[in-house]
């Protein structure tokens, strides 16, 4: 089952509330940060934007305790030393992560491959637009504060840019919405290309498979401002891809937040700050994925 585990890496900001030393290593240098976290090892750090979803991932293991099925990998940017505070509060909690790296201050996005990391998430979105331009699901997490009703696991994603690549995106931003429609009808039988969060869908999908569909742990969602007849391409690639999704919300340019807050999303993933904005108007966790044209051009005006 080994070949079949969902590995996760996060950085030590996402699983834990280090605002106060970031702010030290910000205004008075890595010295004094280093000093400050060794100072208070003993201390337990509060949680952070990704703590429950992870809480969430690794309880999944419960169903199959001599092998499990999802694994968290800690990659940061604190070193060994100053990393023993993480590892105290990690214990503290009771959190099954035994697999680390630290990496003195360099980006850790190197290291996703070596561990066969599905996904890296992130505070640092420099971090996070260097994994993705290396090939691999990375998304900033951007705000928390939802309170999970449900044990399950809910994801939803976007879907040009996310699950799929920028293709008809580029051509919706550079000609607009009846191009992109009239390119979408044409090409409805045309399979849409891969985005970064395609092999991530695949590998929650053998998740999935593990149990029956009614219980199954994890539960996710697409939801794209398409609409009809755009929606045709993305059921057809989804199909040919054999993943499930379990639910799709085409909304035709409606605001996501109040989906999400509908189907429970503990986690949204999107390419567009706008979109994640309205998600946690919701207290809905967003995970902005800088990818694809609408963030070149964002990167174009400043």
């Amino acid at each position: 089952m080994d070949n079949q585990k969902l590995i996760i890496a996060i950085s030590s900001r996402t699983l834990f509330n280090l605002d106060a030393s970031h702010h030290i290593f910000e205004t008075q240098g890595k010295e004094a940060f280093c000093r400050y976290q060794i100072e208070r090892e003993e201390e337990i750090l509060e949680k952070g934007a990704g703590f429950a979803l992870v809480e969430k991932f690794l309880a999944i293991n419960k169903a199959f305790p001599e092998s499990a099925l999802v694994e968290i990998i800690l990659l940061s940017q604190n070193s060994a030393d100053t990393g023993l505070r993480i590892f105290n509060s990690i214990s503290h909690y009771n959190l099954d992560i035994t697999r680390a790296a630290f990496t003195s201050g360099s980006s850790p996005y190197a290291y996703i491959p070596a561990f066969s990391a599905h996904l890296f998430l992130s505070t640092n979105a420099d971090d996070v637009v260097q994994a993705l331009n290396a090939g691999y699901a990375a998304a900033t997490i951007i705000a928390g504060g939802n309170e999970s009703h449900s044990e399950q696991l809910r994801i939803a994603f976007d879907g040009d840019s996310v699950l799929f690549s920028d293709e008809s995106e580029r051509i919706y931003q550079q000609h607009g919405l009846e191009a992109f429609t009239e390119n979408e009808r044409n090409e409805a039988k045309t399979l849409l290309s891969g985005g970064p969060f395609k092999n991530f869908l695949s590998a929650l999908q053998l998740i999935q498979s593990h149990f029956p569909t009614k219980d199954s742990p994890i539960r996710t969602a697409l939801v794209t401002a398409r609409a009809a007849p755009a929606h045709e391409r993305v059921v057809r690639t989804l199909r040919a891809w054999n993943v499930r999704i379990d639910e799709a919300m085409f909304l035709g340019g409606l605001p996501k937040g109040a989906f999400l807050n509908a189907f429970g999303a503990d986690i949204f993933f999107d390419d567009q700050q706008g979109h994640c904005a309205s998600a946690t108007e919701h207290k809905i966790t967003a995970a902005h994925v800088p990818h694809g044209i609408a963030n070149q051009k964002s990167d174009d005006k400043g």
